[in-house]
């Protein structure tokens, strides 16, 4: 009303208006269920499985970096397998009901909730279990989500600045078990890190870059190099297993004694399932299901006397009234040439 923010669309300022989206929370309604199909039957076609695998790809690759940043920033201990693994399968579960009812696209872990929890400094499971049950209530009521739509794009700009750098400098926090005075771990770091900024963000400008003579292929490896964590991680993890390192160099040695210690690991009976877990410890084939925390095999390195221990694969099992039994096989490798 005093003439700040212009009322043409095409100048600067007018994004940041309050009012331009009213109308959305005007014509939306008050309550509105939603229900599977309410868009009609799901179609399936070649083209369309192949991208949702190749996003699906990508979107595994990013959830992996989540879990380990929410469970650093919760101060909770490193997740273990089986709880990576139950981790993804619920997601892929989401997806398909996702596609049942209709939503338009699948549902994975979400980045600025990690960065939220280094923000607000809440972790817990009982504050995480409680929003969503209210944002399932909440997604009811067409006037509630219609307000957040008339949040201007600026203010969810600023949002991103502050959550997606939170998330950012946990992950480059990762790197402090890593000699950064080496040439090796600088170009490891370096090349991934630009490549999967400039490589997905040319590919978007450039959708007709990729042609290979065939349509489906071609829209996977649009999905798959459009895709940030994807281009950087795959290239990252390539460099570091093929340009020659010391165990030490990599940080895998200082890696593995920060693993080894009581304030990482932690109780890990957080990644334990709600109310039934001490059910499920008494069934015996659980021990056969990778999601559950009786089925464990763990394979750790360690420097020990100039002699590499390649690998430790401990079988734990949890019986009737919790008897465990462990079974170490060592396997040893030659000394390591400390030159």
């Amino acid at each position: 009303m005093a003439g700040v923010l212009t009322n043409d669309p095409e100048k600067w300022g007018y994004a940041a208006r309050t009012d331009i989206q009213l109308h959305v929370l005007q014509e939306s309604k008050w309550f509105r269920l939603p229900y599977p199909g309410q868009w009609g039957m799901p179609k399936v076609n070649l083209a369309g499985v192949l991208g949702m695998m190749a996003g699906m790809l990508a979107s595994v690759i990013e959830s992996l970096g989540d879990y380990y940043a929410c469970a650093r920033l919760s101060g909770a201990p490193s997740p273990p397998g089986y709880a990576i693994n139950r981790g993804i399968g619920v997601e892929g579960i989401t997806c398909i009901l996702a596609g049942v009812w209709g939503t338009g696209g699948g549902n994975t872990s979400y980045s600025e909730n990690v960065g939220a929890i280094g923000i607000t400094k809440v972790g817990s499971r009982l504050v995480v279990q409680t929003a969503g049950i209210l944002m399932i209530l909440l997604g009811c009521l067409g006037k509630f989500g219609a307000l957040f739509v008339t949040i201007p794009e600026p203010v969810v700009g600023g949002l991103f600045y502050i959550l997606f750098g939170m998330v950012g400098a946990v992950g480059i926090s990762n790197l402090q078990f890593v000699p950064l005075n080496s040439p090796r771990n600088l170009f490891v770091f370096g090349v991934p890190l630009f490549f999967g900024l400039s490589v997905p963000g040319w590919l978007n400008k450039n959708p007709g870059a990729i042609v290979t003579g065939n349509e489906n292929l071609d829209q996977v490896l649009r999905v798959l190099c459009g895709t940030n964590m994807l281009v950087g991680g795959a290239l990252a993890f390539l460099l570091d297993n093929t340009i020659p390192g010391t165990p030490k160099e990599r940080g895998l040695v200082a890696w593995g004694k920060v693993e080894g210690t009581n304030e990482t690991k932690g109780d890990l009976s957080v990644y334990n399932l709600p109310l039934i877990q001490p059910w499920l410890d008494r069934l015996p084939f659980i021990r056969y299901i990778p999601v559950c925390p009786s089925f464990v095999l763990e394979k750790k390195t360690r420097e020990d006397d100039g002699t590499q221990i390649d690998g430790i694969e401990e079988n734990c099992v949890i019986g009737v009234g919790n008897e465990r039994s462990i079974d170490k096989r060592y396997r040893f490798k030659s000394p390591i040439n400390t030159t």
